[in-house]
This record gives C-alpha cells, structure tokens and sequence, in this order.
C-alpha cells in the first residue's frame, strides 16, 4: 500500500491539478480568437425610385363637355369636348369622339374627329378613321391610309428651326416685292 504525505503539494482529489501548478506571475490565458464565417447580408444598390404612374382621365362616350383642360396624366376622350387640352401625357381621341379646340400634349393619337390646332406634340398618328382641320406642329406624323386631314403640317422640325425658316421665308418675299416695286 502507499502512502501518502498530507503535508505534499500534490492535489488533493477534489481540488484540480492546474490551481496548484500555475505561478502567481504568469497572467491568465486570453481565450482564442474565433473567426466568424456568418455570411453578412448585403444589402443591393437601390434603384432610382420608379416614376410616377400618369394617371388617365376619361370622357365618356354619353358626355359633351366645354371647358378647359390641363395637368400632367394623360387625358384620352370618347364623348364630345369643346375647350383647349394642354396636358405634359398623351392625349387620345377615340373613334366617334369629337374634339373642338387646340391641343398640346406629348403624344396625340386621332381616331375621331379633330377641330383644333395640335400646337405642340412630340408625335402625332392619324388613324384611319380621323378626321382633322387644323394646323399640326410635331416632331414626327403618322398618316394611316384612310384618314382626312386639311390644315398646315410641320414635323421634324425644332421650334427655333422652324420660326427660323419661317422668317427666312418673309425676309425673301419681302425683298422679291421691293425688287418688283422699283
């Protein structure tokens, strides 16, 4: 049998071995780094915020109104309307639609009938069933087979370009008449 010193340094059964074998000077371990390998979310690039929806305002086929329009949605009409239309959307006249006024609008299509200048349009379209009289300033025209239009047309042409030309024009038909006077 063996035995024991009670006076030893050895630890004693419940007490544990490293309290007793480490020195009062060495300070106590850090405890070691763990990497975190969580995937972190990402959050995408944000998008432009989307433009606002252009809302269409409608003139039923059982109505005839007189009066004046403006704003910025879209305006498209299939009853009767007396009155100016200025509107920054498109504008439409339906088949069997009438329209007594001037127009300016982004995109006009004509499907009905038409009394009125088109002032301003970046792009006009004639459907085979329109019927305009009046004057046309656009960017570009559709003419669809079938379709009746008496007045001025100018497309293509930039507003300066045009009044430009336009002058040009006078200045000339003016000197042709001081050259015929004297």
């Amino acid at each position: 049998m063996a035995i024991f010193n009670s006076q030893s340094n050895a630890p004693k059964k419940d007490q544990p071995s490293f309290a007793a074998d480490t020195p009062a000077s060495v300070p106590p371990r850090e405890a070691p780094a763990v990497a975190d390998f969580t995937p972190t979310q990402v959050t995408p690039p944000r998008a432009a915020p989307p433009e606002p929806v252009a809302k269409e305002s409608l003139i039923a086929a059982d109505l005839t109104i007189e009066g004046k329009i403006e704003g910025s949605g879209h305006v498209r009409i299939a009853g009767k309307f007396k009155g100016d239309v200025n509107v920054q959307g498109n504008l439409r006249i339906e088949e069997g639609a009438r329209l007594n006024g001037g127009v300016k609008a982004r995109q006009v299509v004509v499907a009905g009938e038409l009394d009125g200048n088109i002032q301003s349009a970046e792009k006009v379209e004639l459907l085979a069933s329109s019927v305009l009289t009046g004057d046309v300033k656009a960017g570009s025209m559709t003419v669809a087979a079938g379709s009746k239009i008496r007045g001025h047309v100018e497309c293509g042409w930039d507003a300066s370009e045009a009044s430009a030309r336009r002058g040009g024009k006078a200045e000339a038909v003016e000197q042709r008449e001081r050259a015929t006077a004297s």
